[in-house]
């Protein structure tokens, strides 16, 4: 299929897929007498994977070690726990800093939900931020 069958097949754009090409993400296709890529239904695949991944929040370049790994013809199990592990910490993180934030921003509006404008200083714009 043409670049421009195969994005449409996968929601993404002719660009992504070019990108992905350039990258490593993609392998090249074979090309048509006339030049145009020729992609197999082995790509569908290759790039609803890329999209699931980055769905988890693995960057690209941990979708492409995955994607070598397999590539080399070994499982990349153990690898693609290794990363999940590492996004379950960062994400337990980031849960952890928007809990504080909201904390802080609730304490925030409950001080200014009890302010007095005329003491309010024009130095400071606004005290409660």
């Amino acid at each position: 299929m043409r670049i421009g069958e195969l994005a449409e097949a996968t929601g993404t754009t002719t660009k992504t897929l070019r990108f992905y090409e350039d990258s490593g993400l993609l392998p090249p296709p074979e090309r048509t007498v006339s030049g145009y890529r020729d992609y197999d239904q082995d790509a569908i695949a290759r790039l609803d994977f890329i999209r699931r991944g980055r769905a988890t929040g693995l960057t690209l370049a941990q979708v492409r070690e995955v994607l070598d790994i397999r590539d080399a013809g070994t499982a990349p199990c153990h690898h693609v726990k290794e990363l999940l592990d590492i996004r379950l910490t960062a994400l337990d993180q980031q849960i952890a800093d928007l809990q504080a934030l909201r904390t802080n921003v609730a304490h925030l509006r409950d001080d200014a939900a009890q302010a007095n404008p005329s003491e309010c200083q024009s130095k400071d714009v606004c005290r409660y931020l």
